[in-house]
């Protein structure tokens, strides 16, 4: 992260759950942000399913422990929302009002004050439950029986609620009163799927394995991820491998290319094409397999 802290002197209340939150929380906090997270008295369950993970993300965090149906807990936490700039949620908006902390209540109580909500659909779809599994499934993110390789649902709206943090600090500083913003996690989903829908990875686009110099392929003890996209590293790739180019673009999407490619890449070793990357300034990370 740099060193330039944007948030500094800003107060971030958090009642946010599992990760999105957490995330988001570990974002604004090294952006400089005051942060403060609110558990219930059973916890966050990211506290259960990944200590360490928890840990982590709510470093230099402050907590308090309360159960906020309590008349003990609303007025704590209303004690709070007195010296809080922003306040980072991650309920559905009907629970939120009969926690007595929905927009309306909160606004005409704390005119400066913020709330940024993590939803799982925007609007009236906030209602159905979901999680990043059906917010990716619902994209196109989920092939075939394999879960995906991460939650990007959830760390893409974690982005998204640092973002609408940074905006509304920004509005906060040139109007003097808080705002309202929705983060909804299938929104961030459908942001990550957009390459996707655009037909740029599907296996007739051109970082979907269509282009030669754009793929895995296996070499002598593992595996190779080359991403020889532009005419240039494609060249220097198609050169080491002894390949002759009509064309540095056209000729990339040519089966005989790929072949090629493969198999000078199936006769190396991971150590030589690492030298190789390095040599010939062709970009590509080796793997194990």
């Amino acid at each position: 992260m740099s060193t330039t802290k944007p948030l500094r002197g800003t107060r971030v209340l958090s009642l946010a759950l599992n990760l999105p939150g957490p995330a988001a929380l570990m974002r604004l906090a090294q952006m400089g942000a005051s942060c403060t997270k609110i558990n219930p008295p059973s916890g966050d369950p990211m506290q259960h399913y990944t200590p360490s993970g928890y840990d982590l993300m709510h470093q230099g965090v402050k907590h308090h422990t309360l159960d906020l149906k309590s008349a003990a807990g609303q007025a704590a936490v209303h004690k709070l929302l007195a010296k809080t700039d922003v306040l980072l949620t991650s309920f559905r908006p009907s629970a939120l009002t009969k926690l007595g902390l929905g927009w309306k209540v909160l606004h005409k109580q704390y005119p400066a004050l913020s709330l940024i909500e993590v939803v799982g659909a925007p609007g009236p779809l906030a209602e159905i439950p979901g999680h990043d599994l059906t917010y990716q499934a619902e994209v196109g993110l989920v092939n075939g029986m394999d879960l995906p390789p991460s939650l990007f649902a959830d760390m893409g709206g974690a982005l998204m609620a640092s973002e609408a943090t940074l905006k509304a600090v920004i509005t906060l500083k040139t109007t003097g009163k808080g705002t309202r913003h929705e983060v909804a996690l299938s929104e961030a989903a459908a942001w990550l799927a957009l390459p996707r829908q655009l037909r740029m990875t599907t296996p007739d686009g051109a970082v979907g394995g269509a282009h030669a110099g754009y793929r895995i392929y296996a070499c002598k003890n593992g595996r190779v991820a080359v991403a020889a996209l532009e005419p240039h590293f494609a060249v220097s790739l198609c050169e080491a491998a002894g390949v002759q180019l009509a064309h540095p673009v056209k000729d990339l999407f040519k089966p005989a290319t790929r072949k090629a490619i493969e198999t000078f890449l199936a006769s190396q070793t991971r150590a030589q094409l690492d030298k190789l990357a390095t040599t010939k300034d062709i970009p590509l990370m080796t793997l194990p397999r």
